[in-house]
């Protein structure tokens, strides 16, 4: 069984100790999703895992000729490559064969009479069928249509970062490593594109690695969770649903603990006042524990504190937005057409549907951000909106992380009218008071993101625009967003595909399909998939059965037909038999020289020959009987 162990590994980032002495296993069907706080050190101990950038201490032991796929959350693709050529630069052994082939086809073609040539594809060729590499372009293909990436021949320098994201994504799942890191595979995913993907790790048959924010993802795909929380790594068993139960349990646990210790310090504190000394090796025992246990109350229990987000925000009248009859062409894409809705105070809108239908362009549209080209939008003269884009505005890196926030103000109101510092503010959005005065560019890329959030909050706005807002937050982040969204007494429209966040904060859906086809739904997420997914099933169900009649129709009406030659694929396929009759009889001679070379006593290697044996003769009786049954034909 292939294994990695990772052992006392430790890293420091500036002056933040990320982790310290982490011990694990990961074992070849362990299916464990990472999870931590933006800023915890999840990206750097993949990094570390997969060698991009190595810990600065401790060791990953595994067998040599273990194989770990990384996809990171910006993969490097050569802009100059095709998407098909993109997915094969990966470093897979496959991928090097197919590479090698594709070479030695070519300089064939341009030199064909020349022996090293012919020597050189015959051994390409031969590495091909070793390999079985044949099929590799298919799956990548299969594997492609499904993340909804159809023009192979694209240049990747003109594809969007979700698009790279997905071409990555298959180039990771085509080389089946032993080891699948994936960090945010879901970002830039629509939810069909999801669910593929889900169904697609339950029957990886190596072990899977994975960091998301996405809840119902971690559900359907992980048996363990690992938290890297404070620099240290927790380990529970079972999904996300069961992570969080455990997690309360083990925190109650400790902190319970810690309560005994403190009792435990003061009755033994009070004990050695008293002037005891050491005159029997009874009461040197008793002074070495308290020494222990003096330790052990410095060491103070860390814990993920209860966030409650409180902040005023001005009046909302009633009415918020209107369309009327509005359209809007964006190049060769029409977004919307004709369409009018309205939306009031109050209302929860989650935008979701196919990538590339144009949610982003809308919420643009609803943000005064790109005008229409007909009819007319309406705002209410109440609204105060802040837009939370895909993209973080520019952030002055040398700029310190306070200081951002103070350019918005000092000091905010609450519901109940109190003043609320921006150092309230960051503790309450998991910043510690040791990291208001880092700069900026010190910060994770997650970190910036929840920073760039709390700016927009602190605004104190009355409709909010959020644009995909669960991509590079923490669960944690998103937690506290829910539950803030939850008391937030304005308008919330969100594009995003995170079916979790979604039934969180929407209760009101418009579904974008393309070409300006846009579907209204009322109720969960979630709700609105499984009716997708049954009308889906009735569909096909339906189709199989007018194909099925269609068939037995066929093939009754060629029953009263007398076949006098073969068709021209028929013909094209017995031209093949005799050459592929041939190659396994070769093989076959291959094998049977192998086993004449044997010693008598190693009888596993003599078995495996054997069942080769057994499977080319099967596959050699099976090819002459069909080229016997397309023989009487021939003309």
């Amino acid at each position: 069984m292939q294994t990695l162990r990772v052992e006392h590994l430790t890293k420091t980032y500036g002056e933040k100790k990320l982790f310290e002495d982490l011990n694990f296993i990961i074992n070849e069907h362990d299916r464990i999703g990472l999870i931590g706080t933006n800023g915890s050190g999840k990206t750097t101990l993949l990094n570390a895992i997969s060698g991009i950038d190595p810990a600065d201490s401790g060791e990953l032991i595994h067998a040599n000729d273990y194989e770990i796929g990384y996809l990171q959350q910006e993969p490097e693709l050569a802009t100059d490559k095709t998407v098909m050529e993109a997915v094969f630069e990966g470093g897979a052994p496959v991928f090097k064969v197919i590479r090698a082939y594709e070479e030695a086809l070519h300089d064939l073609e341009q030199n064909p009479d020349q022996k090293q040539f012919v020597e050189r594809y015959s051994s390409a060729e031969e590495r091909m069928n070793e390999a079985d590499a044949w099929t590799a372009e298919n799956d990548v293909k299969t594997i492609l249509t499904q993340l909804h990436l159809n023009e192979l021949d694209q240049k990747v320098a003109s594809l969007s970062g979700g698009q790279k994201k997905r071409v990555g994504l298959a180039q990771i799942l085509i080389q089946n490593p032993d080891l699948l890191i994936l960090d945010e595979p879901t970002n830039h995913l629509d939810f069909d594109s999801i669910d593929w993907l889900e169904e697609y790790l339950k029957n990886y048959q190596g072990a899977l690695l994975v960091v998301t924010h996405d809840r119902y993802f971690l559900d359907h795909v992980t048996n363990q969770i690992y938290e890297l929380s404070f620099g240290k790594m927790f380990s529970y068993q079972g999904n996300y649903e069961a992570f969080v139960r455990q997690k309360a349990e083990r925190q109650k646990k400790a902190l319970q603990q810690e309560h005994k210790n403190q009792q435990l310090y003061k009755k033994e504190l009070a004990w050695m006042k008293t002037g005891a000394k050491a005159r029997s090796t009874k009461q040197q025992a008793r002074i070495n524990r308290f020494e222990k246990l003096s330790d052990k109350v410095n060491d103070k229990v860390q814990v993920d504190k209860n966030i409650d987000i409180d902040l005023g925000q001005q009046r909302l009248g009633k009415k918020v937005l209107e369309l009327k009859n509005a359209s809007l062409k964006l190049g060769k894409h029409q977004i919307i057409h004709d369409f009018s809705t309205m939306i009031n105070a109050g209302d929860r809108i989650g935008i979701t549907g196919k990538n590339g239908a144009g949610k982003t362009s809308f919420l643009n549209v609803l943000a005064g951000q790109t005008p229409l080209d007909s009819g007319q939008i309406i705002v209410g003269e109440t609204v105060k909106a802040a837009y939370y884009r895909q993209q973080t505005e520019q952030i002055p890196e040398d700029k310190r992380v306070i200081n951002y926030l103070n350019e918005v103000a000092q000091n905010v109101t609450n519901t109940e009218g109190e003043q609320i510092s921006t150092t309230q503010l960051l503790e309450q959005f998991l910043f510690p008071r040791f990291m208001h005065g880092t700069l900026i560019r010190k910060l994770s890329g997650g970190e910036k993101r929840r920073l760039y959030l709390l700016k927009l909050l602190m605004m104190q706005p009355n409709v909010l625009f959020l644009d995909e807002p669960t991509n590079d937050l923490d669960v944690g982040t998103l937690t506290i967003l829910e539950n803030y969204l939850e008391t937030f007494a304005g308008t919330v429209i969100t594009v995003s595909h995170d079916r979790y966040f979604l039934d969180k904060v929407a209760d009101q859906l418009l579904i974008f399909n393309g070409d300006a086809q846009i579907k209204r739904y009322t109720g969960q997420f979630t709700d609105y998939l499984k009716q997708e997914k049954e009308s889906t099933k009735v569909a096909n169900k339906t189709k199989n059965t007018t194909v099925q009649t269609a068939q037995q129709n066929s093939a009754q009406s060629e029953q009263t037909k007398v076949k006098t030659k073969l068709t021209y694929a028929e013909q094209i396929e017995f031209d093949n038999l005799e050459k592929e009759i041939d190659q396994i009889e070769q093989k076959m001679t291959d094998v049977k020289e192998q086993m004449s070379q044997i010693s008598g006593d190693d009888y596993l290697q003599l078995g495996d020959l054997q069942q080769q044996l057994n499977d080319l003769e099967n596959e050699s009786e099976q090819k002459m009987a069909r080229w016997e049954e397309l023989g009487q034909y021939v003309e």
